[in-house]
């Protein structure tokens, strides 16, 4: 991550994870996921590279619940980063999210969010003229290896099922994707799907 995208990914962690001065950090969460699957993209329409590989962990915070955000469902705001066990593409994302009861323990959240990625945005084309052998194999590999999220800077929608353990302790089975919508970039919008299990501890 270049040195800009890791001045706005901290600071648009601290400003959202405190609520704006609203709201203090309520959670922590740690999760592991499979990286890049494809199997939910492809069965809700929204794609994924299928391309890269490993494990992400997931190191995060959550707020308390906004009060001053009350007129769209008092979100909590959350920041965390994932960091790829391959180091391949890493990102660090802020939003909010809403939990939504279903039962007294079990409950459902949908969220959405920015995130700011190390990965690929703008591969070389693989059939440009007069490239040498080695090149169009270096580009290739890249090809058939690496994500082009065609922006560093992407949308993080996501959604969980949830069951409270405890009064502190929470774990989710949660997915979270990040792509530019065709909106944020130009050009490649391939996109990449985290599906995995995260433990919450509230403070």
């Amino acid at each position: 991550m270049g040195e800009s995208g890791v001045r706005w990914a901290i600071a648009a962690a601290a400003v959202l994870a405190l609520g704006g001065g609203q709201a203090m950090a309520g959670e922590v969460l740690v999760g592991a996921y499979a990286h890049d699957v494809t199997f939910i993209g492809d069965a809700i329409g929204v794609g994924a590279a299928g391309r890269e590989g490993g494990a992400d962990l997931h190191l995060g915070l959550r707020s308390d619940r906004i009060e001053a955000l009350e007129a769209i469902g008092r979100p909590q705001a959350h920041a965390f980063v994932s960091i790829n066990s391959e180091g391949t593409s890493n990102f660090a994302a802020v939003g909010l999210s809403w939990p939504i009861d279903i039962t007294r323990t079990v409950y459902v959240r949908p969220g959405i969010g920015m995130a700011y990625t190390d990965g690929k945005a703008g591969l070389p084309p693989v059939n440009a003229p007069g490239l040498p052998p080695a090149e169009i194999a270096r580009r290739l590999e890249l090809y058939n290896t690496r994500i082009d999220f065609g922006s560093h800077l992407l949308f993080q929608p996501e959604i969980a099922i949830g069951l409270r353990l405890s009064e502190r302790v929470s774990a989710e089975l949660s997915w979270v994707h990040i792509s530019n919508g065709n909106i944020l970039g130009s050009g490649k919008n391939q996109g990449m799907d985290d599906a995995g299990v995260r433990l919450i501890y509230a403070f």
